[in-house]
């Protein structure tokens, strides 16, 4: 099982950042230890002192896929879950400035909390889902799938171009603008529509 994760895939949050749009989807690897199941609590790690949430809408692979072409990618999915894409934004900087991949800054243990999923049947269109993060109970993100610069179909389509999706395989589908970071004691809530996905503490 591995996780694919895609990078700037909503307009706003480019923005925020103030990257340049992508012209093909830009993705990432994560390994199966980044995974944070049932709700557990995320402890905040010795070496950063800078972690930022993001949340995104997780597709789970249900076929073995390679070179799918964009009409058939529907057929490789049935579920879609949350999940949130923790980052180290001082190793992730560090990393950048210095032309450095930074994998360093997204890929270790427990940075992808995730969700249980639901059958896409009862939330219906996958371009039209909305989805928000809450923080202490405020809501600091707040997304639709219809917003995504590359559709999840389209996704699917160019991931398979350079590695075999497999089933199980989980693809982070990139984040909404509103990042920001957490500390220690701050509880993080997400939502699909009005069911609630995720709810878990820092510690």
């Amino acid at each position: 099982m591995k996780i694919i994760a895609i990078g700037r895939n909503y307009i706003d949050h480019a923005k925020e950042f103030n990257n340049p749009l992508p012209k093909e989807p830009i993705f990432f690897m994560m390994p199966e230890t980044a995974l944070l199941r049932k709700n557990q609590p995320f402890f905040y790690p010795d070496f950063s002192t800078d972690i930022h949430y993001e949340v995104e809408v997780v597709i789970k692979i249900n076929r073995l896929g390679k070179n799918i072409a964009t009409e058939f990618a529907h057929r490789y999915y049935s579920e879609i879950g949350l999940g949130i894409d923790f980052t180290a934004r001082d190793l992730q900087k560090n990393c950048k400035e210095k032309g450095l991949p930074w994998e360093i800054a997204k890929s270790f243990d427990g940075a992808a909390p995730i969700s249980n999923f639901l059958p896409l049947e009862k939330i219906g269109d996958i371009n039209n889902i909305n989805f928000r993060l809450e923080l202490n109970g405020n809501i600091v993100q707040q997304g639709n799938t219809k917003d995504m610069i590359f559709p999840v179909d389209q996704l699917i389509a160019h991931v398979s171009k350079f590695t075999t999706l497999k089933i199980g395989d989980l693809l982070f589908t990139g984040t909404p603008a509103g990042v920001g970071p957490v500390k220690i004691g701050d509880r993080l809530t997400a939502y699909i529509e009005n069911e609630k996905m995720l709810d878990f503490i820092i510690k």
